[in-house]
């Protein structure tokens, strides 16, 4: 009797946890698929609760084969995948989960000054900061920074240590984009004030400090998308200090004078400001 592989003895083991898997061939991506469901010519997604008509057998469409029935992991065609398979993957938001990908070590910083301490996993270059909660996926959403959660997979690195966080709204903002239709802001800026003069509790006045200087810095160096960098800076500092009483007319004014510095108006800056408000229920 062959021994079983130790991709196989984790993905099985991962499965019965609640977190739905599937093999990374060489280079760390899901295998292709079969010709008959190339190019979504079977017209659905295999071993997904909205499967569609697709009812093949192999491990096809990437993060959509991702499953938790033992019986499918260990079939024949999965089997010989397993034999092939060079590590394992999971579907994050498929087990109530997100993933932000810290590509570096300036994405590391960054992470340890705007986001809050959750689980951690190391990965070859930089670290995998784990939530509990999915989102939609993106890549890229700053310099050296991927979201992984719905619609997308990772690679399984072990349990990593930190104990696991639910999601905060400082990440999900990280996808948000600028409305497309703007609306002039009325009157000066209000700094949010926290219902019934609640103290902050969570965050001390250093982690307020370097957050907005991580803000500014974000704005400084924007290359390109200035308008919606500004944007997704203010929702991100917002979701962040802005329900706890923090932040105050100061902090307002230098992350203003950080986009007016790279060509965006004070009207843009009102806007984009009101809009990241708005989009906090705030």
């Amino acid at each position: 009797m062959s021994e079983t592989p130790h991709s196989l003895h984790t993905a099985l083991s991962l499965a019965s946890s609640g977190v739905p898997v599937l093999p990374l061939r060489r280079g760390k991506v899901p295998f292709g698929n079969c010709r008959s469901c190339a190019k979504n010519a079977c017209g659905g997604r295999p071993n997904m609760k909205s499967a569609g008509p697709c009812r093949c057998p192999g491990v096809c469409h990437a993060w959509a084969a991702a499953t938790t029935d033992p019986a499918v992991i260990t079939s024949a065609p999965w089997a010989a995948a397993w034999r092939q398979a060079v590590c394992v993957g999971y579907h994050p938001g498929g087990a109530g989960l997100t993933v932000v990908d810290l590509d570096n070590a300036d994405a590391i910083a960054w992470a340890r000054t705007a986001l809050p301490a959750t689980r951690t996993v190391s990965t070859t270059r930089g670290e995998h900061w784990i939530y509990r909660g999915n989102m939609g996926s993106s890549n890229a959403v700053r310099p050296g920074v991927d979201i992984k959660s719905t619609m997308s997979y990772a690679r399984w690195l072990g349990p990593g240590t930190g104990t696991m966080t639910a999601l905060p709204d400082a990440v999900r903002a990280l996808i948000v984009k600028e409305p497309s239709s703007v609306r002039p802001a009325r009157g000066a800026v209000a700094v949010p004030v926290p219902v019934g003069g609640v103290e902050c509790h969570h965050r001390t006045p250093t982690y307020l400090a370097r957050g907005i200087a991580m803000a500014e810095q974000r704005i400084s160096e924007a290359s390109s998308a200035v308008h919606t960098t500004v944007y997704r800076t203010f929702l991100a500092v917002l979701s962040t200090h802005g329900r706890c009483g923090c932040l105050t007319d100061a902090h307002v004014t230098r992350l203003f004078t950080a986009a007016q510095a790279k060509g965006e108006s004070p009207r843009h800056c009102a806007d984009a400001w009101t809009n990241a408000r708005t989009a906090l229920g705030m």
